[in-house]
């Protein structure tokens, strides 16, 4: 295993086991993160705070679009779809589990219209939880065509690689870790679906991770180019042959591989540093350890905690600084997306203490 894949490994298992408060905390962060960057990713334009108001309590402040707040809720649906199977039913990976948790995501059947040169429209039906009935390939950021498995070879494809899994699973030679980035990597050169294959592929890493007692990780949308490129260098060496691609070895796709275990090891060393810090100058936001350069802004956002109807009079005299220096502070946390006001001026404080 990669050196600082086991040190940070080995760092999550010393502080076993976490007490019922920080695994709470762990959930909390979890779900807002996961959510809003898995289909981030894909186009969804709710902002962390918008998904985290929608997935904690309900309710989505400033605009956003009806479509993207039902598609969020239906991902975190997914997801704890995906956490229950992994943890409670310990029976062999199925192809309808997998149907089942798309047609989760997609909720139902939707038609797409698009507008060909010479203003001729054409459309097609997505199918929510069944596999592909049209061709999908996508075009690289090189400008060049890359085509998945055809819906012909798909479900071939797609028991080979459950059957695979399984076998792999159960004979124990390739670790959860390397299971799941292979499982990924497999999973995505077959697209077995007309839409959804990313956010089921990170899923599915997930729920071999939390199978075999893993912290589960967040593939994060501002590093989606990285993630991307990781993809197309595997693809490179694969080669772009849909049946390789969803046969590829663990050496073939080490470009990936090399990418997803930097980015699980320094997931897990944040999970860690999540729960063991007690600075309270150290605050977290999607997935970022946040060092304030003066206490006095942890100090303004403990305050907004505390009491999120807040006057400045109250913050002068608490905080001691003029009301201009506090103007300019709540100014750049609410750029940062760190806070927000609503309607009602109430404060909203979406990153979260260190302890």
């Amino acid at each position: 295993m990669d050196k600082k894949l086991q040190t940070a490994l080995d760092k999550w298992q010393a502080i076993q086991p976490i007490s019922p408060r920080d695994r709470e905390r762990l959930s909390r962060r979890f779900t807002v993160e996961f959510n809003y960057n898995s289909n981030h990713i894909e186009g969804n334009t709710l902002t962390y705070g918008q998904t985290e108001l929608l997935l904690l309590f309900g309710k989505v402040t400033g605009e956003a679009e009806f479509r993207d707040c039902e598609e969020m809720k239906a991902s975190n649906v997914g997801l704890k779809m995906m956490l229950s199977e992994a943890t409670e039913n310990k029976q062999p990976l199925t192809q309808n589990f997998i149907r089942t948790l798309h047609k989760t995501l997609l909720r139902e059947d939707y038609t797409v219209y698009r507008n060909l040169p010479g203003g001729i429209q054409t459309s097609y039906t997505i199918h929510a939880g069944q596999y592909k009935t049209r061709p999908n390939s996508v075009i690289t950021r090189y400008g060049d065509r890359f085509d998945y498995a055809s819906p012909e070879e798909t479900p071939a494809l797609m028991t080979d690689l459950v059957d695979w899994y399984n076998q792999a699973e159960k004979e124990g030679k390739l670790s959860p870790i390397d299971l799941a980035i292979l499982f990924h990597y497999r999973y995505i050169r077959i697209h077995p679906f007309e839409d959804g294959n990313g956010r089921i592929a990170r899923l599915m890493v997930n729920y071999i991770l939390s199978r075999h007692g893993y912290p589960m990780i967040v593939v994060r949308s501002r590093l989606k180019q990285a993630y991307l490129e990781a993809l197309h260098q595997a693809d490179l060496i694969v080669g772009s042959t849909p049946a390789e691609g969803a046969h590829a070895s663990l050496k073939q796709i080490r470009p990936f591989h090399k990418h997803m275990n930097d980015l699980i090891a320094k997931e897990i060393e944040n999970d860690v540093l999540f729960v063991t810090e007690r600075d309270e100058n150290i605050w977290w936001y999607d997935g970022e350890r946040i060092a304030f350069r003066t206490p006095t802004y942890a100090k303004i956002l403990r305050e907004l905690r505390t009491e999120p109807v807040i006057t400045f009079a109250y913050l002068q005299e608490e905080i001691g600084i003029n009301r201009s220096a506090i103007q300019k502070m709540l100014q750049s946390l609410q750029d940062k997306g760190y806070i927000q006001k609503d309607e009602n001026g109430k404060w909203r404080v979406f990153i979260t203490p260190s302890r």
